[in-house]
């Protein structure tokens, strides 16, 4: 049992109880379009009581248990801590090149070339599904969203269609690299697959992204952008910002891949390089004066205390023994289910395998996919690695099903607030869970 969990206390009332303050809170959550309460206040509410529920149960335990909620509460911190950060400079840089009119000279670009909606749908898909494989697709979507809402904002129906896209395409780009996706990451440094096996995974990646896509296609408004009667440029100094925002990317890459530091540490880097910038706006006349504490003032803090909410909430379900018992049931439970149906050994072994990886990524829409893939890794099923690749795709698109199920998800509906909502996003959960099955069965077709 891993140390992180408290011992048989799942099937305790006090325990019990602590799953029903998640679903009220995740109940909450869906219904904002409707009651108007932001998303980040009922996860916060429920972290808490969720947390002092998880507390009293160890006070029962003894000194061990307690140790045990501490240690497990510091962990779940940190992975907040590093999240927030990382976000914070995503957004400072998005800010920033708001600022500069970097957004709006690119709407400029676009609708000079004579683009359509639909063109542009598939434009900026595309361009997520390949950079999230190189930078991680939570930053992906927050840049493109930027270009999405600037060239579609008197399109209300193609920010909503355009979003979603994008949601798919960041998820579905993150899981053909070990460095796309944190859960990616996961399997490659626990020393499950080598670099090398990744790649496989490239055409049900894109087979997840492009289905949805071609169904959402039709519904997209025809027509294109009104046209500029005069060009937006840049303020001088925003192509700069542009240049520290890739660099900021490429040294978060290279210090993690190649020194296996924190993808946070090279985004801190990175805000370290916009201040910078900022000074010597001070000290130049040829560039306008810029300032990166505003920009910080900007910053969607719905959507930061949403992923505090969201990452102890699950942190205390994980502690109390529910995400370790779920793989248990998947994985082992479920094999002696199919085991009566009187299958061979080795047919058994493989449906349980891609029966249980397949509901995997429909628990990761609802269930963050990091504990989900934690809990995996923990309980180290014996598969081949096919079927560690299977989990690994479904783990990764599965959070697109929602528009709370990845942190893609979430931040779009912070930057399209009021546009890209769960209820837009469910309208269309039909279309990805097509992609969804597409991708799965390419996949055991193929690998």
């Amino acid at each position: 049992m891993p140390e992180s969990i408290l011992h048989n206390v799942t099937h305790t009332p006090l325990a019990s109880l602590c799953l029903i303050v998640f679903f009220l809170a995740y109940t909450l959550v869906i219904a904002e379009e409707f009651i108007q309460l932001r998303k980040s206040k009922p996860v916060m509410v429920a972290s808490g009581l969720m947390w002092l529920l998880v507390a009293f149960i160890a006070s029962q335990q003894g000194a061990q248990a307690q140790h045990i909620v501490n240690t497990a509460i510091e962990e779940y911190l940190y992975q907040f801590g590093a999240l927030f950060l990382f976000i914070t400079v995503a957004m400072t840089y998005i800010n920033a090149m708001e600022d500069r009119n970097i957004f709006q000279a690119l709407r400029s670009w676009l609708v000079k070339l004579g683009l359509n909606y639909r063109q542009l749908f598939w434009i900026t898909g595309f361009i997520a599904f390949f950079i999230s494989a190189i930078a991680d697709n939570l930053t992906t979507a927050l840049a493109m969203s930027a270009v999405i809402i600037a060239v579609g904002k008197e399109k209300p129906k193609f920010v909503v269609l355009a979003c979603i896209n994008l949601v798919v395409a960041a998820n579905a780009g993150g899981v053909f690299t070990p460095f796309g996706d944190i859960t990616t990451l996961m399997v490659w440094q626990a020393g499950i697959l080598p670099i090398g096996k990744f790649t496989s995974l490239f055409f049900p990646a894109l087979i997840n992204f492009v289905v949805p896509a071609i169904c959402m296609h039709f519904a997209l408004p025809k027509g294109a952008p009104t046209p500029i009667k005069e060009f937006i440029r840049p303020i001088r100094g925003g192509m700069w910002i542009v240049f520290l925002f890739l660099l900021t990317i490429f040294t978060t890459v290279v210090m993690h891949h190649f020194l296996h530091l924190p993808p946070v540490i090279g985004m801190m880097l990175g805000l370290g390089y916009l201040q910078f910038f900022a000074y010597y706006t001070k000290k130049s006349p040829r560039v306008e004066l810029f300032d990166v504490f505003p920009m910080l003032q900007r910053i969607e803090w719905d959507t930061l205390l949403f992923f505090y909410g969201i990452i102890l909430c699950v942190g205390a379900l994980g502690t109390l023994g529910y995400l370790s018992s779920l793989s248990t049931i998947l994985y082992q439970d479920l094999g002696r289910m199919l085991g009566t149906l009187n299958l061979s050994v080795i047919h058994t072994e493989i449906h349980t395998a891609t029966l249980a990886n397949s509901i995997i990524g429909l628990i990761s829409a609802v269930i963050d996919n990091i504990p989900v893939m934690f809990s995996v890794i923990t309980m180290r099923p014996t598969m081949p690695e096919n079927q560690w690749l299977l989990v690994t795709l479904t783990t990764g698109v599965g959070g697109s099903l929602l528009s709370i199920g990845s942190a893609a998800g979430i931040a779009l509906m912070g930057q399209a607030r009021k546009r890209y909502t769960f209820f837009s996003h469910l309208k269309w959960t039909w279309a990805i869970a097509l992609g969804y099955i597409a991708s799965i069965s390419f996949h055991l077709w193929w690998n």
